[in-house]
């Protein structure tokens, strides 16, 4: 099967402050033109039954609040980590500050304060966006042998979790950064993250703004526990965003793939917002098409 090569697959998304008013910004930058690349973390797919709809969410690597090219001064402050999400034609910004609920002005002055969860259309809002996205086949690792032995062999794993409600079909692909692996007893463990957790009491048109992000852990093949990040009470009135709220799914679907040194890459670019013609360009099993 193929899967993502998540060290080579990536995101870039284009402001053009020549062409497209600011909409997102919270500072005036040094120049109009930027083209920021973040690596791919996860790629969570939900389909609903009912309608054979399909969602696609992309979850960027985090960074930090910055001024690109400036002479001094280069995080701003207050700094705040930043997590780029999108989906097929929209996008998510997270903003983790010292404590939840903080905001900035957005620039141009006078025109609001930007959220901590900042949703927006794509269009409007970017020049351009795409994904470069290199796929590899991947050998399923059916047994808890072959994940141990993989992971004391140094090979690059990708991991799937699949599962379902009455309404959604969920495909959550994430590469395998950290895990725990023990020869003797034959027992490996995954802890990795930061991946995308939907909430499936929302909408399709919501399923975007209503993601959370999470760590998953799984030993077995049929369960796996999350722990999703919400806002958390630190002290008299004040919160924070912390992995705190753990979930345990039962009767999910765990595979695990390595990805062999020689496996032969493909290459594709998909532009967002996609063309939807029928279901959207954005496939599950296989990566995005």
């Amino acid at each position: 099967m193929k899967v993502l090569d998540f060290a080579r697959s990536t995101m870039t998304f284009r402001l053009d402050l020549d062409r497209i008013p600011p909409r997102t910004l919270s500072h005036r930058p040094p120049y109009a033109l930027n083209n920021a690349r973040a690596q791919l973390d996860c790629v969570c797919r939900v389909r609903e039954r009912a309608t054979d709809r399909l969602v696609t969410l992309v979850l960027g690597a985090p960074c930090r609040t910055e001024q690109v090219g400036a002479d001094a001064d280069l995080w701003l402050q207050p700094n705040a980590e930043f997590i780029p999400i999108f989906s097929d034609d929209a996008f998510l910004g997270l903003k983790t500050f010292a404590h939840a609920g903080m905001s900035v002005p957005l620039h141009p002055p006078g025109t609001g304060n930007q959220p901590d969860r900042m949703l927006t259309p794509i269009e409007g809002t970017f020049d351009r966006v795409h994904l470069d996205l290199v796929e590899r086949e991947g050998v399923r690792l059916d047994s808890a042998r072959a994940i141990v032995d993989a992971l004391l062999d140094n090979g690059l794993l990708v991991g799937i979790h699949r599962y379902a409600t009455a309404r959604y079909e969920v495909e959550i692909e994430y590469p395998v950064k950290v895990a725990n692996a023990n020869e003797r007893d034959v027992v490996y463990q995954t802890d990795t993250g930061p991946i995308l957790f939907p909430d499936l009491d929302a909408a399709p048109d919501d399923l975007l703004g209503r993601v959370d992000l999470a760590f998953s852990a799984a030993n077995a093949a049929d369960w796996a526990e999350f722990i999703v990040r919400v806002r958390t009470p630190v002290g008299t009135d004040i919160e924070v965003h912390h992995y705190a709220r753990t979930v345990r799914l039962d009767g999910i679907v765990n595979e695990f793939y390595l990805i062999p040194a020689d496996a032969p890459g493909h290459q594709r670019v998909v532009t967002l917002p996609a063309v939807r013609q029928g279901p959207p360009n954005v496939q599950p099993s296989g990566g995005i098409s």
